[in-house]
């Protein structure tokens, strides 16, 4: 009987079989297990990060939200503050410049108040006296001079308020700047949903940016910002005040030294004027003496024409009857009579010449002397009525003795003038 041939290699047993299909289906069903556990766990995480997802994008788009709120309240605040700030400002600049302009007006009074103490230094003789004008004129000058330095100190100090209510603003805008920034990149993350086009992965988004601010820092820095303000704002309306009033105060000083200049320069021209009518009645009186002086003097200047004519004619009758002929050129009775009359009529001139002169420097160097210094005080007089009062109407004065200057120079040509005397005759 032949033997069966059998394939060389190990053989298992129908239990071993057995037991291998049962490790095969329970290996199976374990990773079967295993695998409805994961997908359990996974629809389970799904649901629970959906939900989570879900919360944390509205908490977010909330927190943006309500971030958005705060940024636009201070957004608002710093409007608001930066407005007043540059309604202080304004204000602030109207009285700088109503102070400049105050500034400004004194600058013609203190002129004419110091010209009219250097024209009043011109005055000569007893008129250069320290009378009460002078000292009213030396305060005004003063009070002119320290109302300028106040003024200038209140103009400087507006400048400095609105340099630091201009700092202010500046941090003011640039924090609005700021807020309204914000509020646009918020509003853009706000809007910003899953289905947007732009939104992508970003390379370590939650990374902390060098200049970063905490939240407490954030808002002190505006409070701070709007703390200074208003602080520079009381600072400047506190200012405002004190530079209105200083204004006042000033202007009635002004005034009250304006009226009091006024008063002493009326006072001392009421003076002048009793000293003018005095001097008037002097040089009338003199004038009179002066005047019966000059008739006569007139009278001897007629008597001396009426006297040359009767020369000329007596020269005249020589002349011709030179032109006789032959013997009847004669030295007669009638030649005689006119060379004696020549002769008178010269005598007579001379001694007229000689009156007359003698009445001219009488009548220049006697009474004149005495009213030649009446003269230039009543000139003086007369034109102080016009030159001070008229410029003084302008709440200042002038110096009511400019004339002083001029009338040594000009008494004698108006002299003269008024008297019509001919200049050679004038031994003066």
């Amino acid at each position: 009987m032949s033997s069966l041939s059998m394939k060389p290699g190990l053989r298992h047993t129908v239990s071993e079989w057995s037991s291998n299909n049962q490790q095969l289906s329970a290996e199976a069903q374990h990773q079967r297990g295993v695998s409805a556990a994961i997908r359990q766990d996974g629809r389970t995480l799904r649901n629970e990060t959906s939900s989570k997802t879900v919360w944390d994008e509205s908490d977010s788009s909330r927190r943006l939200s309500d971030r958005m709120w705060d940024v636009g309240r201070w957004k608002d605040m710093l409007e608001s503050c930066a407005q007043k700030v540059d309604e202080e400002m304004e204000a602030l600049t109207l009285s700088k410049q109503q102070t400049e302009q105050n500034l400004a007006a004194t600058a013609v009074p203190l002129d004419v108040s110091t010209e009219c103490l250097t024209l009043r230094d011109g005055r000569r003789g007893f008129e250069l006296v320290v009378d009460p004008v002078d000292e009213q004129l030396k305060k005004e000058v003063e009070l002119i001079e320290r109302v300028q330095q106040v003024l200038q100190q209140n103009v400087d100090k507006a400048f400095e308020q609105l340099c630091v209510l201009q700092e202010a603003r500046h941090q003011l805008t640039s924090d609005l700047q700021n807020k309204m920034d914000t509020l646009d990149v918020d509003m853009s993350c706000l809007s910003l949903t899953i289905k947007s086009p732009h939104i992508s992965l970003k390379t370590n988004p939650t990374r902390i940016l060098s200049g970063s601010s905490s939240p407490q820092e954030w808002l002190q820095f505006s409070q701070y910002n709007v703390s200074r303000a208003h602080e520079a704002m009381q600072v400047s309306q506190q200012m405002r005040e004190d530079i209105s009033l200083t204004r006042a105060q000033l202007q009635n000083e002004l005034e009250t030294q304006r009226r009091a200049t006024e008063f002493s320069l009326r006072k001392r021209n009421h003076q002048e004027e009793q000293a003018r009518d005095e001097l008037e009645w002097q040089i009338r009186t003199t004038e009179n003496e002066m005047s019966e002086m000059e008739n006569d003097i007139s009278g001897l200047d007629a008597d001396l024409q009426v006297k040359t004519a009767n020369l000329k004619l007596a020269h005249t009758r020589l002349e011709t009857r030179t032109t006789r002929p032959g013997m009847d050129l004669c030295r007669d009775e009638v030649q005689l009579g006119l060379v004696a009359e020549v002769q008178q009529l010269e005598a007579t001139i001379t001694a007229l010449k000689q009156k007359i002169s003698e009445a001219h420097f009488t009548f220049l160097l006697g009474l004149p002397a005495n009213l030649l210094v009446l003269f230039v005080y009543i000139r003086k007089a007369r034109k102080r009525g016009a030159t001070p009062n008229v410029v003084y109407a302008l709440n200042l004065c002038l110096a009511n003795l400019a004339l002083v200057a001029w009338l040594p120079v000009k008494a004698l040509e108006t002299l003269l003038q008024d008297w019509m005397l001919p200049a050679p005759v004038c031994p003066v």
